[in-house]
């Protein structure tokens, strides 16, 4: 059963985080991943508020499955990476910087919010 909390959780995260990239990557004529930058904060906002109000199997269905699969590490690793070979190296260097500030920025206010 529990498998199945997290492939219900991805169902959903997956087609949200591309949706979610595009919309937000279309409103700025920037070459900056706008689109995953925010994914990823808000993935690790809601993974901060469920630490303190979620059970195992809501942890399942939302932490694992949901946040783990509109958050994604790989496709910040794959643009940072872009950017920098692109001669974007400040850019490359603000999303490195930047997705880490932000990131445990958000994990860290969502278990406040929950507290």
């Amino acid at each position: 059963m529990n498998w199945l909390l997290v492939v219900l959780g991805a169902a959903v995260g997956a087609p949200l985080r591309y949706l979610t990239d595009r919309a937000v990557q279309a409103r700025h004529d920037s070459v900056f991943p706008w689109g995953t930058f925010t994914v990823n904060v808000v993935g690790s906002l809601v993974l901060g508020l469920l630490t303190g109000i979620a059970s195992t199997r809501w942890g399942l269905l939302l932490g694992t499955g949901l946040c783990g699969a509109l958050t994604t590490y790989s496709t910040f690793s794959f643009e940072t990476l872009k950017l920098y070979e692109s001669g974007a190296r400040g850019y490359a260097a603000a999303n490195v910087l930047g997705s880490i500030a932000a990131g445990l920025g958000a994990v860290w206010l969502g278990v406040l919010l929950v507290s």
